[in-house]
């Protein structure tokens, strides 16, 4: 088991006038995302906007969907190009996203 901790992102991101935080988001439609959303966001929602926003085209992880929130994509991930998504459909998750992760979602 690997005992190393990763630093969940408290950071808080500039966007405009807003302070955002990032996440990871899972939708029914099986769709993985990876954004920012504003920093008082309901958690329970399931539909919300997201900044920033990349998809997880191809996971590449061993360790699952979580890993791409622990760690971040790998070199066998495929992620799309960024953009904002005005209203996000059918949410079934929001993951914290550790800094690491967040670093190379946005590499």
């Amino acid at each position: 088991m690997n005992n190393q901790t990763n630093q969940i992102t408290e950071t808080l991101f500039e966007h405009g006038e807003t302070a955002m935080k990032a996440v990871l988001v899972t939708t029914k439609h099986r769709g993985v995302f990876a954004g920012l959303i504003d920093e008082d966001q309901d958690l329970s929602a399931t539909d919300m906007p997201l900044k920033q926003a990349r998809m997880a085209i191809k996971f590449g992880t061993t360790r699952g969907v979580m890993q791409l929130a622990d760690t971040g994509p790998t070199s066998q991930s495929k992620i799309s190009a960024v953009a904002d998504i005005p209203m996000l459909h059918d949410i079934t998750a929001i993951f914290a996203i550790t800094d690491k992760a967040w670093e190379k979602w946005t590499a």
